[in-house]
């Protein structure tokens, strides 16, 4: 029997730059991506209050965009996992 293939992990990657928990919803992983999502929005709402209205809008939202960055490879990570177990399973059989 086949195994369903796996979502290549560059339209994940894709996913996960455009918007924080995409590429793990893609993956299968919901609830990680929802964990991304909350704590991005989150981090960012409470950097941007706590700045000054002089503060660049890279400034005032760093936290969110930082757990935005690391959700990136994480979710390009699990893809690629994934992915490679998949071909491995395709050549062995």
């Amino acid at each position: 029997m086949k195994a369903k293939r796996p979502i290549n992990p560059h339209i994940v990657l894709a996913l996960a730059i455009l918007a924080p928990g995409a590429g793990h919803v893609a993956v299968g992983a919901q609830m990680r991506g929802l964990g991304f999502a909350f704590f991005s929005l989150l981090l960012a709402l409470l950097c941007w209050h706590t700045t000054t209205p002089e503060t660049s809008f890279i400034g005032r939202s760093a936290l969110g965009l930082f757990v935005w960055a690391l959700s990136i490879p994480d979710a390009y990570r699990i893809a690629r996992i994934r992915y490679e177990v998949w071909r491995h399973g395709q050549q062995v059989a």
